[in-house]
């Protein structure tokens, strides 16, 4: 690549295993303001707010761009109803105010509005009680000083919910409430986030693990870190290092020695994925449970339903499904169902870990949701804890810890505040121009309008860039085996655009693939390969050995499910290399 054509992809945000080597050699050649360490939603959010005050930044990632809990949430931007309930008002407020952002400025083309019906079976008291809640809800949405951009709650009846949900069991519900939230793809809008970073002079690495800590006279000035891909290790130095690793946490901080003993908690939430005609309804549903609530979330031709919220003590690279835990959501979700959801109906199962600042409690379902911010040493910064929705307020407060030293070293005041409640992603300037022509432009393309509309919902404005890819080699236009929904060209524009590295950052993340599918995309794995081994130079060992790993993953992850323990799922699931453990 010439140095006019890396600094345009470099403008673009592109990731690709080009820019990956390109930011390594920048990383290790000089010493950045600030380095951040994780991929997932906040480190991310860390590169960004940091990359947009003029600073040098650069941000690692020891597996894939959020292969972590920020791919396997609840696809939910959200305030977090449930909360009001503990009166947990400041959390409310600052998470609705995040949504309304996120819905309207920063990723229209990611975060889309939903409505979800919460049925009432007691006529007076549960429905006042809950309808308080959810003026409560719609007020706070206001409290930002923006529109909340999504409606009101509204009371329903009987008769309304019948007409609404047909599929929920009429006997014990009187009538209901609805009210609106967001979804978001969390993978894609991760990875969309890491490339807007980029495209605002951030260095970017995934597959690149932090291995030890660079400290003179009792500080922090960098950190060594291993290139997963070739085995390489080497420094990078900083002027401030900002640990956001999430569940990881407590591995990372331990490489420090006595670099601060904040605790983490892993809390397990497993979902379930079905088909769209086994809940027949207009709206997704919000349950009660003993324990929390249960979501029934509409995914395209699919509904998500979760979650559980249990500790996890194993493996946290690969947390697993039990078929007690898909038990209990069946369960709960079909005693509101006529006609009941069965094992045969699932289609994918996934699992997350959220990070939960410890406290006393031995339920996580009681531990905080607040984020926290600690300087446990000169030069590191440790944010931990939050929700997915309020990760632009976490990585602003992470920054300015981090920020607060460099001025105080370059004068006070001399770095900009945070701005990134004002830049969009990548791919939502002009989104809505291009959605209002879509007609237009999949006549242009002989496309499907459906085919136009799909694209735009993943890559916004973006969505150009893969258009060019067909018009290229028609071939492109064809739909991935296993599933209609994903193109050949999106599995090409992932490598070339997204950093796509091996074909499970593909299947599980670029597309969803992994919980969209009955076979977690098998049969997709060797097209998937030959495309990718083509652009990223693969032989065909490699080739196959990507396939094979990919195929034993799956498998693990299916006899793990029929496992009763934590502990013996877990010593299926781990038994599988990852693909960059495995011998060359």
């Amino acid at each position: 690549m010439t140095d006019t054509a890396s600094t345009q992809a470099t403008g673009q945000g592109v990731l690709n295993a080009h820019t990956r080597a390109e930011a390594l050699a920048a990383m290790a050649a000089e010493e950045l303001d600030i380095l951040v360490i994780g991929g997932g939603i906040v480190g991310a959010g860390c590169a960004l707010d940091a990359a947009t005050r003029g600073l040098n930044v650069g941000v690692v990632e020891a597996q894939d761009w959020a292969a972590g809990t920020s791919s396997r949430s609840s696809k939910l931007v959200h305030g977090g109803i449930r909360y009001l309930e503990q009166l947990d008002f400041h959390l409310v407020q600052e998470a609705l105010t995040e949504r309304g952002l996120l819905l309207q400025q920063l990723a229209p083309h990611l975060v889309k509005p939903i409505r979800f019906l919460y049925p009432v079976e007691h006529r007076i008291w549960e429905r006042a009680y809950v309808g308080a809640g959810m003026l409560l809800y719609d007020l706070f949405s206001y409290a930002g000083g923006r529109r909340p951009g999504v409606g009101h709650h509204r009371h329903l009846s009987k008769r309304q919910i019948g007409l609404a949900a047909p599929s929920l069991r009429a006997s014990g519900i009187i009538g209901g409430m609805s009210y609106y939230d967001g979804r978001v793809d969390d993978a894609r809008y991760v990875v969309n986030l890491v490339r807007t970073a980029v495209a605002n002079g951030a260095h970017a690495a995934n597959r690149t693990e932090v291995v030890g800590f660079l400290q003179k006279k009792g500080q922090v000035i960098g950190v060594t870190v291993r290139d997963l891909e070739t085995g390489k290790e080497f420094p990078i130095r900083a002027k401030q290092v900002i640990n956001s690793t999430g569940v990881w946490t407590g591995t990372t901080q331990e490489l420090v020695h006595d670099g601060g003993t904040l605790r983490v908690r892993a809390s397990k939430g497993i979902h379930i994925v079905v088909p769209r005609d086994r809940f027949k309804s207009v709206m997704g549903l919000l349950l009660r449970t003993e324990k929390s609530v249960l979501f029934v979330i509409p995914w395209g031709r699919h509904w998500i339903i979760g979650t559980t919220d249990t500790d996890w003590t194993f493996d946290k690279a690969h947390p697993s499904a039990t078929a007690t835990d898909i038990q209990y959501v069946l369960d709960h979700v079909n005693a509101v169902l006529d006609d009941p959801i069965t094992h045969d109906d699932i289609e994918g199962v996934y699992v997350g870990l959220r990070p939960l600042l410890a406290g006393n409690s031995e339920s996580t379902t009681k531990l905080s949701r607040e984020h926290v911010v600690v300087k446990p040493k000169p030069g590191l910064v440790l944010i931990a804890g939050g929700k997915w929705t309020t990760y632009r307020v976490m990585a602003n407060d992470a920054v300015d810890a981090a920020v607060s030293e460099l001025n105080a070293l370059a004068g006070e005041g001399s770095i900009p505040a945070s701005v990134t409640a004002s830049v969009p992603l990548l791919g939502a300037a002009g989104y809505k121009a291009s959605w209002n022509r879509r007609t237009r432009t999949a006549a242009r393309a002989g496309l499907p309008k459906s085919v136009v509309e799909h694209l735009l919902n993943r890559y916004g404005s973006m969505a150009d860039d893969l258009l060019d890819i067909i018009a290229a080699d028609s071939k492109q236009a064809e739909s991935l085996p296993g599933n209609p929904d994903y193109l050949l060209a999106e599995v090409t524009y992932a490598v070339t655009h997204e950093g796509a590295l091996h074909i499970e950052d593909v299947l599980t993340r670029r597309t969803r693939f992994n919980i969209e599918t009955r076979d977690r995309g098998i049969e997709a794995a060797a097209v998937v390969g030959k495309i990718m081994g083509k652009l990223l130079g693969w032989n065909a060992a490699a080739e196959k050995a990507e396939v094979k790993n990919y195929r034993l993953g799956i498998e693990a992850e299916f006899a793990a499910e029929q496992q009763t323990t934590d502990e013996a799922a877990n010593t299926i699931r781990t038994a599988v290399p990852t693909i960059t453990e495995m011998p060359s």
